[in-house]
């Protein structure tokens, strides 16, 4: 009988068990997992020093000889002499800036006013590099509303929003997302904190 199955490739009874079962990944592999499948780019970093190379290697990689600063504290990362820093919205500079959360089940990232100010992300370049550490990886977004509702008790940001793609060529059917294309070509520097 077992020759029958092998000969007409019926799967056995384990096969099928073993396909079926859940995988748990922890929180961060969770996170690269859906992130990568959605086209974002990933580069784990450990020091320092591994942020600033992957962030020039970045730039060389896309010919970019500007960034648009929209957080002061990253400017440490930027090497002045090889990029100018844009202080205006600019079509084609690159946004360099952080985020609130990083939401391992759908591999989005979440940003607040902190972060965007007023300004909508669709108004921005389709080109992004975030900072973000493993500290600021949730769960889900419910979880990353309320680390932002923790963190800023008495004030609250607005403009909370999320880059939910990563292919800024896809188009989205859903008559849900009608004017609300958040695709961005993103770039993730994630900084070992933890």
């Amino acid at each position: 009988m077992d020759f029958l199955k092998k000969l007409f490739n019926i799967p056995s009874k384990e096969d099928k068990q073993i396909q079926n079962q859940e995988v748990n990944l922890s929180l961060d592999d969770l996170f690269v997992h859906n992130f990568v499948n959605k086209g974002g780019k990933f580069l784990y970093c450990t020091s320092e020093a591994d942020v600033k190379t992957n962030f020039a290697n970045i730039l060389t990689e896309n010919n970019w000889k500007s960034v648009q600063l929209l957080n002061t504290k990253l400017k440490s990362v930027i090497n002045q002499k090889e990029v100018t820093i844009d202080s205006k919205l600019n079509s084609e500079a690159p946004i360099f800036t952080t985020c609130e959360h990083l939401i391992a089940d759908k591999g989005d990232v979440l940003f607040s006013s902190n972060q965007l100010k007023s300004t909508r992300l669709k108004e921005f370049t389709n080109n992004f590099i975030v900072y973000a550490t493993t500290s600021q990886l949730v769960k889900d977004t419910g979880q990353g509303l309320t680390g932002i509702k923790t963190k800023y008790v008495n004030n609250l940001p607005t403009n909370i929003s999320s880059i939910k793609n990563y292919n800024t060529q896809n188009v989205d059917d859903n008559f849900l997302n009608y004017g609300n294309n958040n695709s961005k070509n993103l770039y993730l520097l994630l900084f070992e904190d933890l």
